[in-house]
């Protein structure tokens, strides 16, 4: 039987099935790609939504409340203010390396997240105390495929960046700098201390400072104002004193302040309807926040103003310093050690007993520990604080260094070496007698405060002696 021809009909039909199919598929490609970019672009607005407007009921009040854009963020007008460094980066969107450093609760992390949205860029977030340097080139790596596929940046957040040790830090250097990630760095770790160079010099760094207490009290109130991520549905009325008491206590830190309203707030049996928020509730509802810490900048920073205001005499300064020392719990020997060297650089023979009694502290600090050796620091850093000052004997000892180093080196004197029989021995010429004893300069002038006065005029009659 021969084959059945086909109609040139039945040609055309086939032929505009097939286009068909062909525009079709590329409209399906363009299609599921389209939704794709805006599913990924749900999913971001999602990854925001749930890092900054969780309602869930076990999330804390501090997380629901971080802002989600820019125009939100409270604070840090130093660096964000109209033309300061931070906002003319936003404008300019040329953001390679961002460091943020600074006190806790002060928004490093929260504005970490929104340097993301500005930049409409993905966001990655490690926390460097849990992550090798396997899991960090891993992240570049994905945000490496990312930005080559789609053409998307990737903001790579590294909380507690200090804790990355030398070779985790270089591993961040060469993708910062050829723009595969955006990276973003929060400590609150001076970063010029605890990050390799390399690193810092191709970054923006920015200090957070505390935030005021007029930051804090608008935090708060927007929180009691808030009705979907805030406490506005629970009918709160604060009092002025609770609300002053949870600013002091907060010291600057956001999220302690809001910690404490929601405890306060949760933890309070309503009265007629209302939850009456008062002195007593927030004192029960915050404790004390005081940012030290002994293994950093700001303890050096701590340490030197106490140094300072013992050098200075202001004795309640003295001791305000000490008891934020000892309250953020530095170890008291430290302490004893720095008014050791202090009794000499700064009190010296003004005072010679000021290094006897700081010495003996030393020693009182150890064999009794605290919290008693307080008492020791308190009586010593008070003595100190009110002595004469000189510093004399720290003078002499650099200029004679100073020589000694940049000076032609002197010859001991042939009749003051060992067993030398030109020796005049002082003491056969009724205490003192001229002779060379190998100096050419004057080192020591001492002044008229306190014992070292008597030093001075005992020195000026020898001099008057001397030919």
């Amino acid at each position: 039987m021969p084959p059945l021809k086909t109609s040139n009909f039945a040609i055309e039909r086939t032929t505009r099935m097939k286009a068909f199919s062909i525009r079709f598929t590329r409209v399906k490609h363009i299609f599921v790609m389209k939704s794709r970019e805006f599913i990924k672009k749900l999913e971001n607005i999602g990854n925001y939504t749930k890092i900054f407007h969780m309602v869930k009921k076990n999330t804390p009040l501090a997380v629901r409340m971080r802002p989600c854009f820019l125009a939100e963020f409270v604070g840090q007008k130093h660096i964000l203010g109209q033309g300061r460094l931070l906002q003319r980066a936003f404008i300019s969107k040329k953001i390679s390396s961002l460091i943020f450093w600074g006190a806790a609760g002060c928004g490093k992390t929260t504005m970490g997240f929104i340097v993301a949205k500005e930049l409409d860029a993905d966001i990655d977030h490690l926390n460097a105390a849990f992550s090798s340097v396997a899991v960090v080139r891993k992240a570049i790596e994905k945000a490496k495929i990312k930005l080559k596929q789609t053409g998307r940046r990737t903001i790579l957040f590294i909380d507690e960046i200090h804790k990355f040790n030398k070779s985790q830090q270089e591993a961040l250097v060469p993708d910062t700098e050829g723009g595969n990630i955006v990276l973003v760095g929060a400590t609150i770790h001076n970063p010029f201390y605890s990050l390799i160079p390399s690193l810092i010099s191709r970054s923006i760094t920015a200090e957070f400072k505390p935030l005021t207490q007029e930051d804090i009290i608008f935090i708060l109130k927007k929180a009691l104002q808030d009705k979907e991520r805030g406490l506005g549905k629970m009918q709160i009325s604060i009092t002025n004193k609770a609300l002053e008491h949870i600013v002091v206590c907060s010291a600057g830190d956001a999220r302690s302040a809001l910690t404490a309203l929601e405890i306060g707030a949760c933890s309070t049996l309503p009265q007629e309807g209302k939850i009456i928020f008062d002195l007593e509730v927030a004192k029960e509802s915050i404790q004390k926040n005081i940012f030290y810490d002994a293994g950093d900048q700001y303890h050096y920073d701590t340490a030197s103003a106490l140094i300072k205001s013992i050098r200075g005499s202001d004795v309640d300064s003295s001791l305000y310093w000490l008891a934020k020392m000892l309250k953020g719990g530095e170890d008291p020997r430290f302490i004893a050690r720095r008014f050791t060297i202090l009794a000499s650089e700064d009190i010296g023979n003004a005072n010679p007993f000021a290094l006897v009694l700081a010495t003996n502290c030393f020693k009182a600090v150890e064999f009794i520990g605290l919290p008693e050796a307080e008492l020791i620091l308190a009586q010593t850093v008070v003595y100190l604080a009110t002595s004469p000052k000189s510093n004399a004997s720290y003078a002499a000892i650099k200029a004679a260094k100073d020589d000694v180093e940049n000076e032609q080196t002197q010859e001991v004197p042939a009749h003051i070496k060992t067993h030398a029989k030109n020796y005049k021995y002082p003491h056969s010429f009724g205490g003192h007698v001229v002779q060379d004893y190998g100096a050419k300069n004057r080192y020591y002038f001492p002044t008229e405060s306190g014992e070292e006065a008597k030093i001075k005029r005992f020195l000026d009659d020898l001099h008057k002696k001397r030919p």
